[in-house]
């Protein structure tokens, strides 16, 4: 087989703004992660050829599917692709087996419903093969629009032994309670261990991205503004657009300083232990982030080893308890944008932690994050 990585470039203004590129390896997965709007399902569309783009190029190993300066753009049938939607898209009328069978259309009675059984068999479908749409619960419903889409992507379309296929999945289990979801999620991450093909998520759940995705593409207004592995994304944003889509909100302005000869971050009257300058210059103005985990509070009775690292102190501003975790802002002295970080609810209630109380944290050196000044 020839070797299958997706290859993706796609231009366009209008209707909908593009300005992305990305690969994504065999056996790999990529999430696509953004706001509404921010064209995340459009490049899905133009990956299996739903929507063609007015410039751009998609490659798959040596196939090409869309090249606009060749005048390529090969349909939907012709692509080796299985797109998984939100809504299932099951057809009501066929039974199980049916629908996975129509991923496979183009191939003969009988590789059909081999194709068609094999995946029933490995998303935990089999002996429901009869049933229809109606009569599962939504999790089998999203089983079996996976089976469908990796029946397509792994065996079907046209010149199917010559060409690699890719897996798509368009929020693949928001219309699933937490529980199903939980259950779902095990299984893609199982099955990708198995498949040798790229797969690519587009996801509103970060939590989920950092849990399944190789690598993350942020997308906003239809421009990739970032690549790289959830730890890169989700904590060393490239800069402040980036941090606040991923949710960072602990994004502050400060200036790069050396103090005893060490590098350090000058934010207001305080001087912070920082572990790396990330290509900045003492004097260079810089906006800086540091993820919730790398807030570590205090307790009044019993100070931490890092109370030497960077404590600060702070009025406590808002405790808002998320079930067995509790968020906490802080508002600091000087500043007007406030820092916020989680602690186990069972340490407010201990600490007896109530808005207009004072409380002291450490900003752990090794989590600030430094960006191009805002």
């Amino acid at each position: 087989m020839t070797d299958s990585v997706l290859r993706v470039e796609l231009r366009q203004r209008q209707p909908i703004p593009l300005d992305c590129g990305f690969t994504c390896a065999a056996g790999e997965l990529l999430a696509l992660v953004g706001p509404s709007g921010s064209g995340k399902t459009t490049v899905l569309r133009a990956i299996a050829g739903l929507l063609h783009p007015a410039a751009g190029n998609v490659q798959c190993g040596a196939a090409t599917w869309l090249d606009t300066s060749l005048g390529i753009a090969r349909p939907p049938q012709a692509r080796r692709v299985g797109l998984v939607f939100q809504h299932y898209a099951l057809l009501p009328h066929l039974t199980v087996r049916q629908n996975v069978m129509l991923g496979v259309s183009d191939l003969p009675p009988q590789a059909q419903l081999q194709h068609a059984d094999e995946w029933l068999t490995r998303v935990h479908l089999d002996g429901l093969e009869q049933r229809r749409p109606g009569q599962l619960s939504g999790g089998q419903q999203q089983r079996v629009a996976l089976a469908r889409a990796l029946a397509r992507a792994t065996g079907g379309g046209e010149r199917a032994d010559a060409a690699p296929g890719v897996l798509l999945l368009d929020e693949p289990f928001s219309a699933v309670d937490q529980v199903t979801r939980r259950k779902l999620r095990t299984e893609v991450a199982r099955l990708r261990g198995e498949l040798k093909i790229p797969i690519v998520m587009v996801t509103h759940d970060l939590d989920e991205a950092r849990a399944l995705a190789d690598r993350i593409v942020v997308l906003h207004r239809g421009q990739a503004l970032q690549t790289g592995t959830p730890e890169q994304v989700l904590n060393r944003p490239r800069n402040t657009a980036v941090a606040r889509l991923v949710g960072l909100n602990n994004v502050f302005a400060g200036t790069v300083a050396v103090a005893d000869g060490a590098p350090c971050l000058q934010w207001g009257s305080r001087r912070l232990a920082i572990t790396d300058f990330f290509g900045f210059a003492p004097g260079d103005a810089v906006s800086w982030v540091i993820p919730a985990e790398g807030v570590l509070l205090h307790r009044p009775e019993r100070p931490t080893q890092g109370d030497a690292e960077n404590p600060v102190v702070g009025t406590i501003s808002e405790v808002l308890r998320l079930g067995s975790f509790t968020q906490l802002t802080l508002q600091i002295a000087g500043e007007t944008q406030p820092l916020s970080f989680q602690v186990s609810s069972h340490v407010v209630d201990r600490n007896k932690l109530r808005p207009g109380g004072s409380a002291s944290v450490t900003l752990l050196a090794q989590h600030i994050h430094l960006m191009p000044a805002e």
